[in-house]
């Protein structure tokens, strides 16, 4: 027995031809839509899984921790260089050496910066500095007053105000031959670490003042 046209229900009649053709059209669209779906949904999958094996391939590991400076062999360096000699403080092991480097421009000195745990130490020598390069070192401060320090005369900046002083706490200079060694420090540096930087140089510093012609 033949078949009769379909009845759809949402039209309540055969569809016609037309109708019919249509509808398979629509039904393809979707289908290769929803294949274009999943291809893309596969083709990210496949890209992120490449993406993991390469990041888990690189080997990984921690920076190589940067030298330090050696500050007596940069020293005997230079010294042999410009034919002078240079202060080398006796410090804490622990202390860091951020710099250790010849600086200055109208008066050329030796300069040494140390980070102790809080803060920082600066180390200056002065070579034949005239009497307000220290005082122009540490933002024009001057000297309140004189304090011993294993064995040293060492003359006492007067820094009520650290912030009117770039940020510097405590300083001190003292006479080492022709040059000034100037110790200063800043941050939350206090006076006794500066006066351990101090005591450190006093050896040297004696042996300098005694060489002075």
């Amino acid at each position: 027995m033949a078949r009769g046209p379909r009845v759809v229900a949402e039209l309540g009649r055969p569809e016609t031809a037309d109708e019919t053709a249509a509808r398979k059209a629509e039904s393809s669209r979707v289908y290769r839509s929803s294949q274009t779906t999943r291809n893309l949904i596969a083709a990210l999958l496949v890209t992120i899984g490449i993406v993991v094996v390469i990041i888990l391939a690189v080997p990984r590991g921690t920076a190589p921790a940067r030298p330090g400076i050696d500050v007596a062999a940069v020293a005997a360096d230079i010294s042999g260089s410009i034919d002078r000699e240079l202060v080398v403080p006796q410090v804490p092991a622990e202390w860091l050496v951020n710099k250790a480097e010849l600086a200055g421009d109208s008066v050329r000195a030796w300069e040494i910066v140390y980070a102790p745990e809080n803060g920082y130490i600066n180390v200056n020598q002065g070579f034949d500095a005239d009497e307000g390069w220290a005082s122009r070192q540490v933002s024009g401060a001057s000297v309140g007053g004189t304090e011993e320090i294993g064995g040293v005369e060492w003359d006492v900046f007067d820094i009520p105000d650290p912030s009117r002083a770039g940020n510097i706490s405590v300083a001190l200079s003292a006479r080492a031959g022709t040059d000034t060694v100037l110790v200063y420090g800043g941050g939350a540096v206090g006076g006794d670490t500066v006066r351990e930087a101090a005591r450190g140089l006093s050896e040297q510093i004696s042996q300098m003042q005694e060489e002075a012609p």
